[in-house]
């Protein structure tokens, strides 16, 4: 597939179905080249958020404890080609893919098997997913405003199967609350690996935080505002290239408990002239924290052009913050 090549009407029908909803009321891939024109654009999109993923997980210094990846729901399959490419193919032995339309699981599958041709790639059966064996990695992108009360039945199912999961979705307020309802179910079975700093019931679910939902943002390359291509889809599509909102659950049975003193931010730092302000996540549940410039200049400025994962060790006096590391980021 091309630029020259994109099924406009496919995407137009997609995009209408995903953003209307419409999407869960029966299947929407239909073409090959309904597939591949999606691959090329909203699925690259939605590639950008699992690389802002993926690299906070590096810099946890988190990877699969397993060699299998089951790509859940996998559309055209960039969930689990950014998974196996972020960790490396020679880390994995096979890639089981599932979509309920089959068209899609044979775009993903041949798509994974040309991207890296030395892993073994299958097709699973509705009877495989029923099933109750261990899984190893699940990777679910996207599905959750989708979903039929079964279907999603069936997919916490799978989580309780599997050995670990990666798991993104849009960062909208109502997806955002019902993937942090998931992560309290099964909290007690796996390590909360992220976003999450601690394994308390998650905060934005309280009583009385109704209006908060657990997102962030990823940062799309900068070299596409630059690319014609990108900017004429942009326009022809009606969106806007630079947000990418989104939220994630990570979990492993066997990891260790996260290192303690370490927060995470909820969507973007407010910058005013003399201060900062941000929504805080950690042990001791959300606060809205402020940094005042004179406090920490270069921090100041970091929070403001950042585009790594805001995860943080702040040195605190009560709500201010005077300093603080970044994840990745060595002291001083």
């Amino acid at each position: 597939m091309t630029w020259t090549e994109l099924d406009w009407p496919a995407l137009d029908r997609l995009r209408d179905g995903f953003l209307g909803g419409g999407a869960a009321a029966g299947p929407y891939w239909r073409t090959e080249s309904a597939l591949a024109s999606y691959d090329l654009t909203f699925g690259e999109r939605i590639g950008w958020k699992w690389d802002h993923v993926l690299l906070e997980l590096q810099l946890r210094g988190w990877k699969p404890p397993v060699r299998t990846v089951l790509d859940w729901g996998c559309g055209s399959g960039i969930a689990a080609r950014r998974v196996i490419g972020a960790f490396g193919p020679e880390n994995f032995d096979e890639l089981l893919v599932w979509d309920h339309e089959p068209i899609a699981a044979d775009f993903a599958a041949g798509a994974a098997a040309q991207a890296f041709p030395g892993l073994r790639v299958h097709q699973v059966t509705p009877g495989f997913l029923q099933g109750d064996a261990p899984l190893g990695l699940l990777v679910v992108s996207h599905v959750l405003n989708e979903l039929a009360p079964e279907a999603l039945a069936g997919l916490r199912h799978l989580v309780r199967r599997a050995q670990a999961v990666i798991w993104v979705e849009p960062g909208t307020h109502a997806v955002s609350r019902q993937l942090g309802a998931i992560r309290d179910e099964v909290r007690g079975e796996f390590t909360l690996v992220a976003p999450c700093t601690h394994a308390a019931a998650c905060p934005a679910l309280a009583p009385g935080r109704e209006r908060e939902w657990c997102h962030q943002f990823a940062a799309p390359p900068s070299e596409i505002f630059a690319n014609p291509d990108w900017v004429k889809f942009g326009q022809r599509a009606g969106i806007d290239l630079r947000s990418l909102p989104y939220c994630f659950l990570v979990l492993d049975r066997t990891a260790p408990p996260p290192a303690p003193g370490w927060s995470h931010l909820i969507g973007r730092p407010e910058h005013f002239k003399p201060y900062a302000r941000f929504l805080n996540c950690d042990a001791e549940g959300l606060a809205e924290l402020t940094l005042p410039k004179r406090a920490d200049p270069a921090l100041f400025k970091e929070l403001d052009r950042t585009k790594a994962p805001l995860v943080y060790r702040w040195t605190r006096d009560a709500d201010k913050v005077t300093t603080g590391v970044r994840l990745g980021h060595p002291p001083g």
